[in-house]
């Protein structure tokens, strides 16, 4: 019988399990005991990974209202978003959205993001060292970008921090308390709508009700469901992105000594951060085989739930040569950091611009910049879905 294995594995501040290393070798799909909703299959291999994730027969959809796999107790009574659609819905909804996360209006909000980045080391340069990089550049970049995006007043953007990382919360926080959290978060999106309908602005919220009531191509509930999902995805992932980047490269001082040197390597940089940090926890969403089907050489059976991670494929290295290096001039780099397939991350390339524009200007304007305390020392957030810092102290 395959042996069933505790998930999520062990993650040691950005330490990758070597488990994934022997599954990918010895056992590619395996099975996977989950906090709520027993067992699911674990696909680690990159080619796996890209085919599981492609494949119409594994659902989303199906996991709403269901008690399938998972890392929290509530996710169960979660409404569905376009993380959890399948074709027609997903299509529509995303080819709505998409039109705002296209290559020319992403660099139409470059000059915006490169004019924040600016701001926010100007104040914390002229603070003077030490700093925490999270609360000066990594919480207040993605934050204010997403909300601006959205058309959230600014005095309204420091209340979704707490909303948000309630939302993200594994077992750090309360059922109850995330319920509530939640629920706030809802309500004040569903106002938000309420306001751009009496007042449209230029933002994609308004654009988005103008969808809703002039077209009648999405509903009430995908409209606000939809505000949220971009605003967690927004905020959150970018927020720890940030800071896990600037951690490896501080945490090697001749990886970020190298980019200040030659800054042109910032756009391989990035990609290959992107490659190389497990920011998951628990790795991509739980999906359902609607019909039985082969993957990775095993038979799975209708109704079981298929789990990937995209950490292990993205170190696989029947894919990329010394896949636990950090390399800037690999040439070969098909990462699957934003996924693959019918839900590749939408917004990946705003991220990747913000991800570019931020590293760029530290290593050109604080050539000296290195970690504050010893890397041991630094406290990392537990019980949330994804990876990152409470704190990253600099000095220069």
């Amino acid at each position: 019988m395959t042996e069933q294995r505790s998930f999520p594995f062990r993650l040691d501040r950005l330490e990758l399990d070597p488990i994934y290393a022997k599954l990918r070798a010895h056992e590619p799909m395996s099975r996977v005991v989950l906090p709520y909703g027993g067992v699911a299959w674990l696909a680690t291999r990159y080619a796996d990974v890209r085919a599981a994730l492609a494949d119409p027969r594994l659902s989303r959809a199906a996991t709403l209202g269901a008690d399938v796999p998972r890392l929290t107790r509530d996710e169960v009574r979660r409404g569905p978003t376009i993380m959890t659609m399948d074709p027609p819905d997903h299509t529509r909804l995303r080819t709505l959205i998409a039109k705002a996360f296209t290559p020319r209006r992403v660099e139409q909000l470059r000059p915006r993001v490169e004019l924040l980045v600016d701001e926010l080391l100007d104040t914390m340069i002229a603070a003077g060292p030490p700093a925490d990089l999270i609360e000066h550049l990594a919480v207040p970049l993605p934050v204010t970008i997403i909300s601006e995006l959205l058309g959230v007043p600014f005095e309204n953007q420091r209340r979704f921090r707490g909303w948000v990382e309630a939302v993200m919360a594994t077992t750090a926080l309360s059922a109850d308390h995330v319920a509530e959290q939640v629920g706030q978060l809802t309500a004040y999106l569903r106002g938000l709508v309420e306001r751009r309908r009496a007042e449209p602005a230029d933002d994609l919220v308004s654009g988005l009700v103008a969808a809703r009531d002039n077209n009648n191509r999405l509903s009430e509930d995908e409209l606000v469901n939809f505000a949220r999902s971009l605003l967690i995805a927004g905020q959150e992932t970018m927020v720890n992105e940030l800071g896990d980047f600037a951690y490896v490269l501080l945490g090697q001082p001749e990886l970020y000594r190298r980019l200040a040197e030659q800054p042109e390597l910032v756009p391989g940089a990035v990609e290959e951060l992107l490659r190389f940090i497990p920011l998951g926890v628990g790795d991509a969403y739980v999906r359902i085989a609607t019909e039985d089907l082969e993957l990775g050489g095993v038979e799975v059976r209708r109704g079981e739930a298929v789990m990937v991670s995209l950490a292990s494929a993205n170190r696989d290295d029947a894919v990329f040569d010394h896949p636990e290096a950090i390399d800037f001039d690999r040439t070969e780099n098909p990462h699957v950091a934003f996924g693959h397939g019918l839900h590749f991350c939408l917004a990946a390339s705003m991220a990747r611009m913000q991800l570019r524009v931020a590293l760029l200007a530290l290593v050109t304007r604080i050539p000296t910049l290195a970690l504050g305390m010893a890397p041991e020392e630094l406290s990392w957030r537990d019980g949330a879905r994804l990876r990152g810092l409470t704190a990253l102290p600099v000095r220069w």
